[in-house]
């Protein structure tokens, strides 16, 4: 376990616990910030990529510390039951908004990787008041995206690589465009696999999605961080947002894949921590801890078991 080669490191754990939205229970979790008070750094709210537990989320947060990050699992991924019917961008984000208030949190920052670009960008439109800044990583505007590599795209259809670590290893460079011996311990040490019905409903609820359509009246200051070698969402998703975006700055990492976010974590930090206009917070930079709530999650046979996710409640 990667924990023991640093024993006297302690990784920034998150509370976790199940939100109750409407008929639909959402697992969540809250990273608590070091540096917060009136006046200093206003909450995180993360939403991830798809299929994404909210597990794979610990190494930003073990870097990006000083304020509270906000993050859920979507209906039928990590620990979150299924989903009880179809759902579609609009109700990813008024879910995080009654997660946000259930919690206290009226004002955030709001970030979205990749599939969580959307639910990102449809938050920051339908709920102005609470959103302070966006940041958009490899992502795009929906549906009206320009395609990236047809050999991706066509692994990216099925939940295979969440489920067989083998899968992931060996087509890790042609999914996400990063060389498999930067990123691939970093994304899978957190990683449980989730349902089909889970995956195929995420999948569905962006098909017809754009954010074209309102994207002008997006008030938010932006940053727009893409991957120069991103085989899922090309460089010029990212110019398309940062044409659209009224009040928004265009990154490139020259070289990067569709998970800078990981396997160029200092950078990708460094960006947005200029972009917020905040200073870093000292942190030991350590590999990615396997946390106990993923631990706990296989049964005898190293088999995953949705039911022994663990959470606070």
């Amino acid at each position: 376990m990667a924990a023991d080669a640093h024993p006297d490191f302690h990784p920034n754990l998150p509370r976790i616990f199940f939100s109750k939205i409407g008929n639909q229970t959402l697992r969540t979790a809250i990273w608590s910030g070091t540096d917060k008070g009136y006046g200093k750094r206003t909450p995180l709210l993360f939403f991830n990529g798809i299929g994404a537990n909210l597990e794979i989320a610990q190494a930003f947060a073990d870097t990006f510390t000083g304020r509270d990050i906000i993050t859920f699992d979507m209906p039928g991924v990590g620990g979150s039951p299924d989903p009880k019917i179809p759902y579609r961008p609009w109700w990813v984000a008024k879910a995080a908004k009654d997660i946000l208030l259930q919690n206290r949190y009226t004002k955030v920052d709001v970030l979205g990787v990749s599939w969580g670009g959307g639910p990102a960008q449809q938050f920051a439109w339908q709920y102005k008041r609470m959103t302070r800044n966006l940041v958009l990583c490899a992502t795009t505007t929906g549906v009206t995206m320009v395609p990236g590599n047809p050999k991706a795209l066509s692994k990216m259809a099925s939940p295979k690589r969440y489920i067989d670590r083998d899968f992931l290893a060996k087509n890790f460079e042609t999914l996400y465009g990063d060389a498999a011996s930067e990123g691939v311990h970093d994304f899978s040490v957190n990683m449980v696999p989730p349902s089909v019905k889970g995956y195929l409903y995420q999948l569905a609820a962006m098909a017809g999605y754009s954010t074209l359509p309102f994207i002008r009246r997006i008030k938010a200051k932006t940053l727009v961080i893409m991957g120069g070698n991103d085989h899922i969402v090309p460089v010029i998703n990212g110019r398309i947002l940062h044409y659209a975006l009224k009040n928004s700055r265009l990154e490139i990492l020259d070289g990067a894949g569709h998970l800078f976010l990981l396997t160029r974590r200092d950078k990708t930090v460094e960006l947005i921590r200029d972009f917020f206009g905040e200073p870093e917070v000292p942190m030991p930079h350590v590999d990615p801890v396997l946390l106990p709530s993923v631990a706990v999650a296989y049964n005898h046979k190293n088999e995953f078991d949705p039911a022994l996710v663990k959470s606070e409640v």
